[in-house]
């Protein structure tokens, strides 16, 4: 099956409005980390944010999330602004955030239980969900008994459980070893492939990024600011293989040139400085 690129003809779900942050501590003073920024995001589509350390791009992420706040700006979420979370935006972070005495179901039950559904419906929901992910054998499991990606699966499959309008991904795969990465990309691809769930997904890592898109917001570094907006045109389902192709490695090439103009120009910005 070929799917058409995500987002094309929709409406946007998330428009981001002339959103900055400047944080202020007494040993730095004033701390510019996102200029003020417009963004986007259609129905049903995968948007990868890319850019360097410290760019911004985690902190637009949180935003957006409901866990920091502008400091000017607004984020609209089907027209209605957001102030704080909530259940309409699923999140995922690099670091697992399971609770370690519950099980991998008991886990993805938990957002479920919180939400008031009885006991049967969540078993149901989130069965359903652990199977997907693949661990349906590991379901009665704790998290010290599973590995880096088996985590990383149950935090998905809980956020997905809530059944969200968006899913926000913050470096979700940083921590794991490269080829537990690419299986990670391959799964969570392959939900999206059937889900078309929208989804909003931080990295740092070109690859990653071209390979998971359909678009590539690329930020500047600090402080940080959308310096381009790229449709992936590769069909779906996307194998691994991908990578190898020249139409991959010539995207790769030109946002490998524009991010270390960024962080080169950012380094001689500090030297000036000092």
């Amino acid at each position: 099956m070929t799917a058409e690129p995500s987002g094309a003809g929709a409406l946007p779900i998330l428009q981001v409005r002339a959103l900055s942050r400047t944080f202020h501590t007494a040993a730095q003073g004033e701390t510019v980390a996102l200029q003020a920024t417009d963004l986007d995001v259609a129905e049903n589509d995968f948007v990868t944010i890319l850019g360097p350390s410290g760019c911004g791009k985690s902190t637009l992420l949180r935003i957006v999330a409901g866990l920091d706040r502008p400091t000017t700006g607004e984020v609209l979420l089907d027209g209605a602004r957001i102030g704080g979370p909530g259940a309409d935006r699923g999140m995922v972070f690099q670091s697992y955030t399971l609770f370690p005495w519950l099980t991998v179901l008991d886990n993805v039950c938990f957002g479920l239980r919180e939400r008031g559904l009885p006991r049967a419906e969540q078993l149901e929901v989130a069965r359903d969900f652990v199977d997907r992910v693949g661990l349906a054998a590991f379901a009665n499991h704790y998290p010290k008994q599973l590995s880096g990606g088996m985590q990383q699966r149950t935090a998905l499959a809980r956020a997905l459980a809530n059944r969200p309008r968006m899913l926000l991904m913050d470096e979700p795969f940083g921590a794991l070893d490269h080829q537990t990465r690419e299986l990670m990309q391959e799964l969570l691809l392959g939900i999206w492939e059937r889900e078309r769930k929208t989804v909003l997904f931080v990295t740092h890592d070109i690859d990653e990024a071209v390979f998971m898109g359909g678009r590539v917001v690329v930020m500047s570094a600090r402080p940080g600011r959308i310096k381009s907006d790229r449709t992936i045109g590769f069909a779906h389902p996307r194998h691994y293989s991908l990578k190898t192709t020249p139409e991959f490695g010539h995207i790769k090439a030109e946002l490998t040139e524009e991010l270390r103009a960024e962080v080169l120009a950012a380094a001689r910005q500090a030297a000036e400085r000092d």
